[in-house]
């Protein structure tokens, strides 16, 4: 029995990992896409004389599925912004007893209420099939809406592996 557990949990941190790492790079593929597309915005706005308010907000919903899509990435990499002054050279044992405790009291209860809330947020955006306010908007900000459960998904995933991954070890 102790053998398929082992399998299990191998299995299950090769399975997160994999997923992690290829949402992760595949979302970050679309900065260069989202810089490319400011780009035009800049020269059609300034050189042409042309609002393109169409792909502006693309531009900005492409934001917020990296901004979104990646937090859990970056949490996997260890490379997200903190305030480490208080441990900075503490053992990396103890950096990783306190990184799970804060993920566990403080990243799960937040990722929980992110979730839930949005839910019925995306729920209502979804039946009225909600649209741009702006003139020449794009009519898709259900869709945009919908990119608020990424946040949570990611970050629970990311606390999924590091629960497997650093404590059952």
């Amino acid at each position: 029995m102790a053998v398929f557990y082992e399998y299990v949990e191998a299995y299950s941190i090769m399975y997160l990992e994999k997923v992690i790492n290829s949402l992760g790079k595949f979302i970050s593929l679309m900065i260069p896409v989202m810089t490319i597309f400011m780009i035009v915005i800049i020269v059609a706005r300034y050189f042409f004389g042309i609002g393109l308010t169409g792909l502006q907000e693309f531009v900005m919903y492409l934001h917020a599925f990296i901004f979104l899509g990646c937090a859990g990435y970056v949490h996997y990499k260890d490379e997200h912004v903190r305030v480490d002054i208080f441990y900075r050279g503490s053992s990396s044992s103890y950096k990783n007893n306190v990184n799970f405790l804060l993920s566990f009291f403080f990243l799960l209860p937040v990722c929980f209420i992110i979730g839930f809330y949005s839910l019925e947020l995306i729920e209502m955006s979804w039946k009225i099939r909600e649209v741009s306010t702006e003139a020449g908007g794009l009519a898709y900000v259900y869709i945009q809406k919908t990119l608020l459960i990424l946040f949570p998904l990611t970050m629970i995933l990311t606390f999924a592996y590091q629960l497997i991954y650093k404590k059952w070890k």
